[in-house]
This record gives structure tokens, C-alpha cells and sequence, in this order.
């Protein structure tokens, strides 16, 4: 047994091996196409007006010294050894630490939250109270004690997000405009400009406009393109080192650093916008973990990213070291160190490495809107997934044309690589510096680290981010307004959404109706049921939502079997299939009144067919089955009931759960001991569709008034579906300041109005669909 142990470990370790080799490939298509095409304009954005290029060579040895230290620092330091392990159960980004947070300190935002949700497997992923007399059990108090604190947390996430939706507007215009700059100088032809232009905004229309086919269908291209990029530039970056100055490696000592800045001194300052751009597409490696693993990324980025791209840098001085005089327009751009011959091949792999650099950060934006979106701070679209395998990939049809229109805009607008520098700078380290901030949090509340470590952490990265933000800061007129006015805009749509969506919950939460009072209606008012599940659509967690009260006192009358409904999100990335569903009943038996819960991670795909419809329904039947919602005799109180929810498996997720058949009512078949079917007439002359349930074998045996309630569930199912919900119209009180009338009357209700429903998760036929109009004065 031993060696056929010991060739099972090896061949397992040899599978471990290749996976985590393949998922390093496949990392270097979609993580580092942004960062792989930084050194076509940093020393042009460098060396754009601030700083001269002189025969003493102290100005460019003193950028590549500035270049090298920034990528070894922030990407290899920073991200690839200490915040990549900050991931929430394997994703990454800025809402990922946001979400550790929110769990590690109890600041969620999210107004449905309940007690319930901290039993879900992932939610309690190694989550351990500090000691209570540390600094982080203090800190961990102090936040959860001030209001003011969590929503500052909320909006520097927020704030992050916003830069990261810059950036997906900025650095696609960059990357492209760069990579084609490139046909001037391949032409040798005069009016070059009127050519790049028209050219850049062709490469990025087409580029928006495939976004709809997926990354999947053309993704087996974007490693290889990656890696010929790579390959190419550190090849003529070791032919420029050793054919023009071999000695440029001496430059990379901290000493040139020193001797820059003594000499250029406020314009070598000014200069650092341009060096900060060599780090462009660094977040993508924490953003992207999800898709990857934390091994996968950190070999790529060792082995292959980092090298080629210091080499690419080191080929760039070299050459320059050597051409003190250039006689064109491009100065000290990429194109000038590529050699005659191969500059038409080195344009057309540019091109593409820029194309597949845009496309990584055009769907980190998709993802980050969607946690946004899933965290109740932007307005409700419509996601598409690509990818029936991988996730992450989805499109947003309006995000998606509102940044190819802005994309173009800055790009028509600016028509100049240093400005749009400028502004793709200022978007990247911003943040940068908002995932420091959030990470030094994460050492001391969520890994429990000394506050001394958080705070050298803070200091080290902080400062040398501040000093990048302050120098792109200076160059604020000239371009790099462009983020602060995109997240400016954004910021203001996530803050007006989540600020009237609170305020739409806590008016629902004061005027829900009790258990009680739905009870005590029906003499009254004359209540009738008539046959068919009715699924009344809630943002409520408890109680009964005030929408359904007005559709009741207007129409006594409500269906054989009643479900509330609520989707909501979990501040975790992934909730598993089997703990989706929480099911509890409302009020007695015999009234066949049920709540359902369906949760959801900030990077769960919802379902959108009819699926979801059966497992709601079998997951009400296994509750009904099991028992679980059963009280003694004792505990016939609604409120208790109406308390009781419990986590009840699915077919999808339990094979030895109940199981949903639905047949032809032209030829029934005989029910077998292991199905549960309700005795009916002789069909009618028109045949009709059956339901039955399929009993695991070897379940105890079902009492009377248990058979009775799964019948009744069966009779309604084959009567239809009717979904009830609510379409509401905010208004302010009377009495109400004047910007809380702006933010509610105009911004949210046009958001409101120009956006998805609440319930765009689920495919609602149109025919079996019941509005029901309320406003709500808040």
C-alpha cells in the first residue's frame, strides 16, 4: 500500500502543479495586459515638459532608478507579498477588504441583515474575536459605536470604486492612443496626427462593441498576445542594453534617485505624474484573485511580468543614454528605441497587447459595478454572464455605452498622451492609497496583527503613494480634473441610490403590518382565496410589507398558498447553493402562509429562469416535509412562527431532498409509493399540466395534517403563479430641507425611474404579473 500511496501523492502533487502553472498562463492575458503595456508612455509622459533629457545622463538614469524601485515597492512588495493575502474566501479588490471589514467589525450597510446570515459557512471563515483588552477589540467598539465612522468606511470604498471606473475610461483611451502613436513614426510621413486619431477611435469602438461576445470566446488569445508582448520588449530591451550602454544597470541603485531630485528639483517633482504611470494596472492583481489563485498570479508576475518589464525599461535608458539629440516629434517615446526593422511588427503587437490591457480593465469595471449594485449603492442594471464557467465574466449593456462615450470624449478631447496621463495617474493611485487605507484596517481587526504593523504599513506605502498623488495633484488643470469629475459624478449617483434606498427600507420597516392584523382582516373584510401561489415580492425580512396591505384592503383577496419573497445580498463574495434558501412559515398551518429568503454574494450570478421558480417551491415542500418549521403545542403564538426560519437544501443542492415532476394531464400515470400526488376527478376534456412530488426513498412516514399541506402546495402549483409586486413613487414629507428634496424628489426617482426593477433578477411573465402602486412619503 505504501508505494501506491506515494505514487498517488506524487501524481496529485503533479496535477497541483500543472493547474497552478495553467492558471499563471491564463493570469497573464487577463491580469497583465494594462501593466505590460506601461513602457510605451512612461518616459514620454515623464519627459513631456518638466524635465530635459541632458548629455550628463542624470535625468534619465534618475527615472529608470524612480521606474525600478516604484514596480519593486507597490506591485512586488506591496500586492504580490502582503495584500494579496487579504482575500475574502479567494476574491480580491477593494470591496473584498471592504466586505472583511463590514463582517470583522459589524459595519454592514446593508439594512436587511440578519442574525441568520452569520451561520453561513463562508461568513464565518476565519473570523476570531480579538482579546478583549487589544488595541483591535477597542478599535473593532469604536467603530461599531460610531455612525459617522461606518459611513466614512462606505464612502472611501465607494471612493475607490469610482477611480476604478475612471480608470476604466482613462486607461483604455491611454493604451490605445499610445500603441498607435506608433504609426507616425512607422510611416515617416508628415500629418501623421491626422492619422492616429481617427485610427485610436476605430481600435476603441470596435473594442467596446465586442464587449457583448464575452471575454471567453476570444480570451484563448489574450495570454498568447501578452506573451509575445513581453517576449518582444525585453528581447529589445537586452539588444539596446548590450549593443548601446551595457553599464545602465548601475542606475538602478537608490543613489540617482537622490542625484534627480537634486537636480531637477520642483520639475523632477512635477515629473513623478509621468514615473507613477509604470505601475498602471497594478490593483488588477488583487481584483482579479477571484478568477485565479494567489500562487498563479505571484509566479507570473515574478517570473515573467517583472523581469520583462525592468528589462524593457533598462533597453529604453540605454538607447536614450546614447541619443541625447533626436530629430522628430517623438522625442522620447517607445517607437524611437525600436530598431527600423521591426517597428511595423512591434506596432501591431502593441495594438493588440493595448487591446487586451483595455478589455482586463473594461470588465473590472463591469465587476466592481456589480458590487456596488449588490451592496444597495448603484442603481439596478442589467448583468449579462458570458460565462457559463468563469463567473467574473459578465457585461452591462448602458455601463458599457456610457464608457465607450466617455472614453471617446477624452480621447477627442485631450488628443495628447500627457494628458491623458495625467489623468490616468491620478485615478491609479488614488486607489492605490484607498487600498492601503483599507488594508491596514484589515491587519489589526481582521488578522489581529500589532497596530505597529498597520501603522508602518500605512506609513511606508502611504507616504510614497502620497508623495505620486500629490504630484499628480499639481497637474490638476492639465488633465487630471478628468477622474476627480467622473467620480465626482459616480460619487454622486451611489450616495443619492443608497440614501434613498435606506430611507425607502426603514419606511417599509415602519409601516409593515403584523401577522396579527392580516389574521383578523378576513372577517372583516370578506378575504377569499382562490387557487394558485401567490409570490408577493419584499425587500422585508420580517413582517408584511405595507404594499401588501394596500393590495388587500382594495381586493380582499389573496391566493391558496402565499409566499413573501425577499432577494437579497450577503457581504460575502459566494453563498453555496445548499444554505441559499431560508424558509419559515407565517402564521398558523392551516392559513399557508410562507416567507422565503433567497441570499446571494456580491459575486453570485442570480437565476433568471425557471428553475429557480421549482426550487422555490421544492424548497418550501422540504420545509413542509422535514418539519422543521413544526412548533409544540405550546408555541402556537404567530409571532414565534413568523420568527422560526431555517435553512432548508434544494434538488439542486440534495439529491435525497423532495424532487418536482410535472407532467402532461392527457396520460397520468399511477403514483408509486414514493410519490405524493392529490387525488383528483376524472380529467376534463382539456388536458392540464400535473405536479406531483417525488418522496426520497426511506422517509418517515407523514402525518395527516403534513400530507394535507403538501397537497395543498401541489394543487396551487398546477394552478399557476401569480407574482404581486410593489411599484413605488418616493416623495419627501412636507417640512423636508431643501437637499434632501433635491436628493429624493429629482435624483433618486429619476435613477429610480431610468433603471431595472427590484426584481430583475427573476424572469416574471408579463401575463402572471400584478403591479401594485404606492407612494411613499418619507
Amino acid at each position: 500500500m505504501d508505494p501506491e500511496s506515494e505514487i498517488y501523492q506524487n501524481r496529485l502533487q503533479k496535477e497541483s502543479w500543472r493547474t497552478m502553472l495553467t492558471l499563471a498562463y491564463q493570469s497573464l492575458g487577463v491580469v497583465y495586459g494594462d501593466l505590460s503595456t506601461s513602457p510605451l508612455y512612461v518616459y514620454k509622459n515623464t519627459f513631456a515638459e518638466d524635465i530635459e533629457h541632458s548629455e550628463t545622463n542624470e535625468e534619465i538614469f534618475g527615472v529608470l532608478s524612480f521606474v525600478f524601485w516604484t514596480l519593486t515597492l507597490i506591485p512586488l512588495l506591496k500586492y504580490v507579498f502582503i495584500v494579496l493575502r487579504a482575500d475574502d474566501n479567494g476574491e480580491g479588490g477593494t470591496f473584498a477588504l471592504y466586505s472583511l471589514l463590514c463582517r470583522h467589525a459589524n459595519v454592514n450597510p446593508l439594512p436587511s441583515f440578519q442574525s441568520a446570515d452569520e451561520d453561513l459557512s463562508t461568513y464565518m471563515k476565519d473570523i476570531l474575536c480579538p482579546a478583549p483588552s487589544t488595541f483591535g477589540a477597542r478599535l473593532k467598539s469604536f467603530l461599531e459605536k460610531r455612525r459617522v465612522l461606518q459611513r466614512f468606511l462606505l464612502v472611501l470604498s465607494l471612493l475607490g470604486a469610482c477611480m476604478v471606473i475612471g480608470d476604466g475610461i482613462l486607461t483604455p483611451a491611454v493604451s490605445v492612443f499610445s500603441a498607435v502613436s506608433g504609426l507616425g513614426l512607422a510611416m515617416e510621413r508628415e500629418h501623421h496626427k491626422y492619422v492616429e486619431i481617427p485610427v485610436a477611435c476605430v481600435v476603441l469602438i470596435a473594442l467596446f462593441a465586442l464587449q457583448h461576445y464575452g471575454t471567453h470566446r476570444v480570451g484563448f488569445l489574450f495570454a498568447p498576445v501578452v506573451i509575445t508582448w513581453l517576449l518582444c520588449i525585453s528581447c529589445i530591451g537586452i539588444y539596446n542594453i548590450f549593443h548601446w550602454n551595457p553599464y545602465v544597470y548601475q542606475a538602478l541603485s537608490p543613489r540617482y534617485m537622490y542625484t534627480f531630485l537634486k537636480k531637477t528639483q520642483r520639475g523632477g517633482w512635477m515629473s513623478l505624474g509621468g514615473i507613477l504611470l509604470c505601475i498602471t494596472g497594478s490593483e488588477a492583481m488583487f481584483a482579479d484573485l477571484g478568477h485565479f489563485s494567489q500562487s498563479s498570479i505571484k509566479i507570473a508576475f515574478a517570473s515573467v511580468v517583472y523581469p520583462s518589464l525592468v528589462l524593457a525599461y533598462m533597453g529604453q535608458a540605454a538607447y536614450l543614454s546614447k541619443h541625447h539629440v533626436i530629430e522628430n516629434d517623438y522625442k522620447i517615446g517607445f517607437y524611437v528605441s525600436v530598431p527600423d526593422k521591426l517597428r511595423w511588427p512591434v506596432l501591431v503587437i502593441a495594438i493588440l497587447a493595448a487591446v487586451v490591457g483595455s478589455q482586463a480593465i473594461i470588465t473590472g469595471t463591469f465587476s466592481i459595478i456589480k458590487q456596488c449594485s449588490a451592496f444597495g449603492c448603484f442603481p439596478k442594471v442589467k448583468i449579462v454572464h458570458t460565462s457559463s464557467k468563469i463567473h467574473g465574466q459578465i457585461y452591462i449593456p448602458e455601463v458599457n455605452w456610457i464608457l465607450m462615450l466617455l472614453c471617446l470624449t477624452v480621447t477627442l478631447g485631450f488628443r495628447d498622451i500627457k494628458r491623458l496621463g495625467n489623468a490616468s495617474g491620478l485615478a491609479v493611485i488614488t486607489v492605490m492609497l484607498v487600498t492601503t487605507c483599507l488594508m491596514s484596517l484589515v491587519i489589526v481587526l481582521c488578522w489581529h496583527q500589532s497596530v505597529v504593523l498597520a501603522v508602518c504599513f500605512i506609513l511606508f506605502f502611504g507616504t510614497l503613494e502620497g508623495l505620486y498623488l500629490c504630484a499628480s495633484l499639481v497637474k490638476f488643470l492639465e488633465g487630471a480634473w478628468v477622474p476627480v469629475a467622473i467620480s465626482l459624478v459616480f460619487m454622486t449617483v451611489m450616495c443619492v441610490w443608497h440614501y434613498g434606498t435606506l430611507k425607502k427600507y426603514e419606511y417599509d420597516v415602519q409601516n409593515k403590518v403584523s401577522v396579527d392584523w392580516l389574521l383578523e382582516l378576513g372577517p372583516s373584510l370578506g378575504i377569499v382565496r382562490v387557487k394558485g401561489i401567490g409570490i408577493i415580492h419584499t425587500e422585508l425580512v420580517s413582517g408584511i410589507p405595507a404594499i401588501f396591505s394596500h393590495f388587500v384592503t382594495n381586493l380582499p383577496a389573496f391566493h391558496q398558498v402565499l409566499v413573501f419573497l425577499c432577494v437579497k445580498s450577503i457581504p460575502i463574495p459566494h453563498v453555496k447553493h445548499e444554505e441559499r434558501f431560508l424558509v419559515g412559515r407565517i402564521g398558523p398551518r392551516e392559513y399557508r402562509m410562507y416567507r422565503c429568503i433567497v441570499r446571494y454574494g456580491y459575486r453570485d450570478a442570480y437565476k433568471d429562469d425557471i428553475q429557480f421558480e421549482n426550487d422555490l417551491v421544492c424548497s418550501i415542500a422540504e420545509y413542509i416535509r422535514t418539519g422543521k418549521g413544526n412548533l409544540n403545542e405550546t408555541d402556537k403564538d404567530s409571532r414565534k412562527q413568523n420568527e422560526k426560519m431555517v435553512v432548508v437544501g434544494t434538488p439542486s443542492s440534495h439529491v435525497d431532498s423532495i424532487q418536482l415532476r410535472e407532467e402532461n394531464g392527457a396520460n397520468p400515470e399511477k403514483a408509486s409509493t414514493s410519490e405524493l400526488r392529490k387525488t383528483q376527478s376524472p380529467p376534463p376534456v382539456k388536458p392540464r399540466k400535473q405536479v406531483k412530488f417525488a418522496i426520497p426513498a426511506g422517509s418517515p412516514k407523514m402525518d395527516r395534517d403534513t400530507h394535507e399541506e403538501l397537497c395543498d402546495l401541489m394543487e396551487a402549483r398546477e394552478a399557476g403563479t401569480a407574482y404581486i409586486m410593489g411599484h413605488s413613487y418616493v416623495r419627501t414629507k412636507q417640512g423636508s430641507s431643501l437637499m434632501k428634496k433635491m436628493a429624493i424628489n429629482f435624483g433618486y426617482e429619476f435613477l429610480r425611474r431610468n433603471s431595472r426593477a427590484s426584481t430583475y433578477a427573476l424572469s416574471v411573465p408579463h401575463a402572471s404579473t400584478l403591479e401594485v402602486g404606492m407612494v411613499y412619503n418619507i
